[in-house]
């Protein structure tokens, strides 16, 4: 049992630092790339020049839930009904 507490505390907080790290690089991508100057490292220089797909990654991950929920939900009423 404490093993089984151990792991699904460790993937929650894999969770939670990978949530923190993309809403980190999606900050610096959206918002704060306007502002700031060229940082030096090639990946976030690439997010910061671009004009238009730094924004697909980012409006890819709410519109996959959508479509995940969306399919779940009508499965369920097809299955119920």
């Amino acid at each position: 049992m404490l093993l089984y507490t151990s792991i699904s505390l460790n993937v929650g907080h894999l969770i939670i630092a990978s949530s923190v790290f993309f809403f980190a690089l999606a900050s610096y991508a959206v918002l704060f790339s306007a502002f700031l100057p060229l940082s030096g490292f090639w990946p976030l220089d690439i997010l910061a020049t671009d004009a238009h797909y730094k924004y697909v990654l980012i409006l890819l991950i709410p519109t996959t839930f959508y479509f995940v929920i969306a399919n779940w939900v009508g499965w369920e009423y097809y299955r119920n009904s």
